[in-house]
């Protein structure tokens, strides 16, 4: 007694939650467990959980045959013709029955099995069932005759075309209609049989139809999930080529002209630092606008920043605009053209002059951007002979984004030296009021 009651006393307390948390877990099994008992908890509270139907078809599964096998409970009334003897024969009768009932249970199996359901055996199977359907139903009358709504259940699963669901439910159901007609059945019990036993299969077909549909749409909707991500991707990665590559070179040339100018004038070169500083500045600015996607360019910003960028790099720049302003969108892809071909001028050309022409009117934006760089520079950089032969980064992106808006991009060497870069876009026009 005192060695029991010692026991008791030094015995850990048991805990007072029935559910221990993952820190204090000290093993997988209680892991285990633990996830087992939460998972088990979820599943008893499933009917208190309030969701929307668009929840429930979020998670919604696929049909697996088993909602179709409860159905077997049609054979309780056969079963209970034969356990009170009301038929001659009953053992020949139970095991027919018998059967009937493995072969339901396997046809349906087969018919939602990913290894079987493609292949023949489920629709021998189904032709089994028929069978002894048929067997048992013109020889007992009576409850039997329902066994064949089962089989139309069946044929609803196996059936795989619209074609094949009706030849097999239209002489089933019309078998099922004579059978009840020779055992007396009556005019509304028989017509009753023939048109639930129609009914049975057809609702079946159209309910995994449907699930089929509801699992195509979410791979759909899935693939144009991923396809807006990529093409999200491509618009951010255009932004900021466009953005940095511009910024970055106005940035070197300023730094050179700041380096040529400070031993002989200090406050010029105090002017180009400053410049640098306002275009830093600004592409932070940008580079934030870009990654929320809700950057427009301004094409006379473009314009004020290229005649910049281009007097720093000691090139002499005209600009000519013609025709009346241009909606904000298309001055936003303007924007862009003039901002690439600017920086292609500065990098890579070697050009002392460069000319852009800006032209609106009748239903169309023209920009052209030429310059009188040498070719051979542009080969050693990279540039223009290069772009001939293989379109750059943002040319390219250029050309996508022009050919998406119903525009076109073309470039290209000039004959006689230069390089040229051409840009034309529809203007919707606005009606006069």
């Amino acid at each position: 007694m005192t060695s029991w009651l010692r026991d008791r006393i030094t015995a850990p307390a048991p805990t007072a939650a029935p559910y221990r948390t993952a820190e204090h877990a000290t093993g997988t099994g209680s892991t285990a467990m633990l996830l087992k008992d939460d998972e088990e908890c979820r599943r008893r509270s499933w009917w208190r959980q309030d969701r929307t139907f668009e929840e429930e078809i979020e998670h919604l599964k696929g049909p697996d045959g088993g909602a179709l096998i409860p159905w077997l409970l049609m054979a309780i009334g056969p079963g209970t013709d034969i356990l009170k003897g009301e038929i001659a024969r009953p053992w020949v009768a139970g095991a027919g029955l018998a059967v009937f009932c493995v072969l339901y249970v396997t046809t349906i199996r087969t018919a939602f099995h990913d290894r079987w359901r493609t292949g023949p055996v489920p629709f021998r199977l189904l032709a089994a069932l028929a069978a002894v359907t048929l067997a048992l139903a013109v020889a007992y009358g009576g409850n039997f005759v329902l066994l064949f709504i089962l089989v139309s259940l069946g044929v609803g699963s196996v059936a795989r075309t619209r074609r094949h669901l009706g030849l097999m439910l239209m002489p089933l159901s019309a078998a099922a209609g004579v059978i009840a007609s020779l055992h007396h059945e009556g005019f509304w019990s028989t017509t009753s049989l023939a048109y639930g036993t129609f009914l049975s299969g057809l609702v079946v077909s159209v309910i995994i139809t449907l699930f089929h549909a509801v699992a195509q749409l979410k791979e759909t909707r899935q693939e144009l999930a991923r396809s807006a991500v990529a093409q999200e991707r491509l618009r951010f990665s255009r932004d900021l080529h466009d953005l940095l590559g511009h910024t970055l070179s106005v940035i070197v040339v300023k730094a050179e002209a700041a380096r040529r100018l400070a031993p002989r004038n200090v406050d010029a070169a105090l002017v180009q630092v400053a410049d640098i500083e306002g275009v830093g500045r600004q592409a932070l600015t940008e580079i934030r606008e870009a990654v929320t996607g809700y950057r427009e360019g301004s094409l006379s910003t473009e314009l004020d920043r290229a005649r910049s960028a281009l007097t720093a790099a000691d090139i002499e720049v005209v600009v000519k605009e013609s025709g009346p302003p241009l909606p904000p969108h298309t001055e936003a892809l303007l924007g862009w053209v003039v901002r690439e071909g600017v920086t292609n001028v500065v990098r890579h050309s070697g050009a002392t002059q460069a000319v852009v022409e800006l032209e609106t009117g009748g239903g169309r934006a023209r920009l052209v951007i030429s310059d009188n760089g040498s070719p051979a520079r542009r080969a050693a950089a990279g540039g223009a002979t290069a772009v001939q032969t293989r379109v750059g980064t943002g040319l390219r992106g250029l050309t996508e984004r022009l050919a998406a808006a119903g525009g076109s991009l073309e470039h290209g060497a000039v004959q006689g030296g230069g390089f040229r870069v051409t840009a034309a876009l529809p203007v919707e026009e606005e009606a006069p009021a």
